[in-house]
């Protein structure tokens, strides 16, 4: 039976990596699909790992119905066999109900990836669709690391090296982007609710532990 699957995790668990092996183990088995993204780091109408692999997708931008982009893909006579959809969580809810069409009337599997929580730790509107509606719920396997070696659970908004918890949800970046530039980083819980990251810990690191005393 065809399913809705979602693989969540955190940034930098290879959901994009297994995205991409996906879509070519079919590929290689003479299945054609779709790839849908949104926002990706490469650019536009681009799935990217952060291994350096890249392949042409569809931008699934705001208000596109990507339930009616395959019925017309497949009444124009193209072979649409399975369905991926990377950055997942941006997506609108409206989205993800279309996606839960695509496997119940057109019989198709469809493989999500993305982001559960935001830099708050809120739930993304197009994961929370995704875990309400999907057959399977997967884990990714590669665990990302917090900065002090534990498994890392939370992503983190930074400028330049410091956390920040404010803002709009949605600001593209990266886990490997300058400082000075928003950017992100993925903690576990403790080191995310102390507000402490790499950059942090290590100019907390180089301060004195003690205060110089006088002894005048």
């Amino acid at each position: 039976m065809p399913e809705l699957v979602f693989f969540s995790g955190t940034m930098d668990c290879g959901k994009s990596t297994l995205a991409l092996q996906i879509g070519h183990n079919r590929s290689a088995r003479g299945l054609q699909g779709v790839i849908f993204t949104r926002d990706d780091r490469a650019g536009e109408g681009k799935l990217s790992s952060r291994l350096g692999l890249v392949t042409e997708a569809v931008e699934a931008g705001p208000g596109m119905d990507l339930y009616a982009y395959l019925v017309a893909q497949l009444s124009q006579g193209g072979r649409v066999d399975y369905v991926i959809v990377d950055e997942a969580q941006f997506l609108a809810p409206e989205q993800i109900d279309q996606l839960a069409r695509v496997v119940d009337d057109l019989d198709m599997d469809v493989f999500a990836f993305g982001i559960t929580t935001d830099f708050r730790t809120k739930l993304f509107p197009g994961s929370q669709r995704l875990i309400e509606l999907a057959d399977r719920i997967e884990q990714l396997q590669v665990e990302a690391l917090c900065w002090c070696g534990a498994r890392a659970t939370h992503n983190a908004r930074t400028i330049e090296g410091e956390m920040v918890v404010a803002g709009a949800q949605v600001v593209v970046g990266d886990v490997d982007r300058p400082a000075g530039e928003v950017g992100y980083e993925v903690l576990c819980r403790r080191h995310h609710r102390r507000r402490m990251t790499a950059a942090s810990a290590r100019a907390g690191a180089l301060s004195p532990e003690v205060l110089p005393v006088s002894s005048g």
